[in-house]
């Protein structure tokens, strides 16, 4: 007999493109298991992030809200994403996705990537995870000669460093193992299981096991992307296996686009732009969500919606009552999930921002995207500026945003320019504080994540 909660499994990657999957567009990446799960489930083709980079887009998934909002736009030093042995962190006084679901008897665990805090009051078991295995930042910040306060990368378990430095070969087999056990050994319980991937990730040489490396037509960024389709193809079939397909909803998405390097690895086609930016192609994101029975097989939305709409939708899914305390920025997206009839996008009502680290950008509502007019615009992540112009889009008729329409459509452009000044006295802007903003935690004694024979502070 199906369960009135399902089981619930976000499957995040890490830097992957709109078009690196072959059900998004791929004619270099074999992707079977991916283009399987969109064929028995719904591609969302205007799915955002909310920002173009790692920490920021991952705060506003566990907690429903803009960066800005829950002040994780910038790390402790200013800088784009948290550092390794950062004083600051994902508040504990959040109400997280996790925290929800566990309140609703749910077991939970966060396998991968966590990157919001790797001081003890910022890791997931904090967070309303029982369980967490992986890394607490980025793959790409390990220890080197140019940065000797990162210890090894640590892989961890709930609290403890069980590996310094990981071999990071190996992570992408390693988490969809986990993810199957965890799995197994609550098949008889509700679950939760959030498994942010490092992969592609953001070295310049993604990583793969010896299985799939030299496999791919795309180097060893295409091996990655084929191994984390492998790895999507095990828990569908654990699902099965285990007699939890018609249970589960799965929703396999990305935290950012793909990033521009030298060569081209990535695709975010036909979107323009690519990640660390506000572009679409730095903040759209290739994402599928599929429940068996529930969930119209083989359909396309193209509604706006975004990570954060992941936390009221579980919520509801769960039965479990959001806080009231505080303001959650996405939305309830079952009527989209289930193809009711006339269902739309609370953006179109609402906007949806992008922030560029503490800077509003653009805004989008329903077909049309605006970007600001801005004397200092913010245009890469070492913080140069240059003045903007405004521009205007229409992305249903112009994906690859070639015709600015700003001057034949001066009443569209006044009223996003209206919802982005809404936006900037509630979530505030570049020097100017937000009434609705949140504090982020701190630490004043921040510490490495070692190996405990490697502490001396322990």
């Amino acid at each position: 007999m199906a369960r009135t909660k399902p089981n619930i499994i976000v499957i995040f990657a890490d830097n992957l493109g709109y078009g690196d999957w072959g059900c998004f567009g791929s004619t270099v990446h074999k992707t079977p298991h991916t283009d399987r799960m969109a064929a028995e489930g719904m591609r969302f083709t205007s799915f955002y992030s909310t920002s173009g980079v790692c920490t920021p887009s991952r705060a506003s998934l566990m907690t429903g809200g803009y960066p800005r909002r829950v002040s994780m736009h910038v790390s402790g030093a200013g800088t784009p994403v948290l550092r390794a042995v950062d004083h600051k962190g994902l508040n504990p006084a959040e109400i997280t996705v996790a925290k929800l679901l566990k309140d609703a008897e749910y077991a939970t665990a966060c396998i991968g990537k966590w990157h919001l805090g790797d001081q003890p009051p910022f890791l997931p078991t904090r967070h309303g995870f029982d369980y967490f295995f992986g890394i607490p930042y980025s793959d790409d910040m390990t220890q080197h000669p140019s940065r000797p306060q990162y210890p090894p990368l640590p892989l961890m378990r709930n609290e403890t460093v069980i590996e310094a430095p990981v071999d990071r070969d190996y992570l992408t087999k390693r988490y969809t193992e986990e993810t199957v056990r965890f799995m197994t050994e609550h098949r008889d319980e509700p679950f939760f299981i959030y498994l942010p991937h490092a992969m592609p990730g953001s070295t310049a040489r993604p990583f793969a096991s010896p299985a799939f490396q030299g496999r791919s037509a795309n180097g060893p960024y295409g091996d990655s992307i084929e191994e984390l389709d492998w790895s999507t193809g095990q828990i569908l079939e654990a699902l099965q296996r285990l007699g939890l397909d018609e249970d589960t909803i799965v929703v396999n998405t990305s935290d950012n686009g793909a990033v521009r390097r030298d060569p081209i690895q990535g695709s975010n086609a036909p979107l323009k732009g690519w990640g660390y930016d506000t572009s679409e192609g730095g903040m759209r994101m290739p994402c599928i969500v599929r429940w068996p029975g529930h969930i119209p097989a083989g359909a396309v939305n193209d509604e706006v919606c975004s990570t954060m709409d992941c936390l009221p939708t579980f919520a509801a899914l769960a039965g479990a009552p959001l806080p009231q305390d505080r303001a959650i920025d996405g939305h309830d997206i079952r009527g989209l999930l289930f193809g009711e009839e006339n269902a739309v996008s609370a953006y179109d009502r609402t906007g949806f921002f992008y922030y560029f680290m503490s800077q509003l950008q653009a805004v989008r509502a329903g077909k049309w995207k605006l970007y600001l007019p801005l004397e200092n615009k913010l245009v890469n992540l070492r913080g140069d500026t240059a003045p903007s112009e405004a521009r205007l889009f229409d992305l249903r008729a112009d994906i690859s945003e070639t015709t600015d329409v700003a001057e034949t459509h001066p009443d569209v452009a006044a009223r996003l320019m209206e919802m982005a000044e809404r936006a900037r006295a509630e979530l505030g802007d570049l020097g100017r504080q937000g009434r609705g903003q949140r504090p982020a935690g701190w630490i004043d004694d921040a510490e490495p994540r070692l190996l405990s024979s490697e502490c001396s502070c322990r």
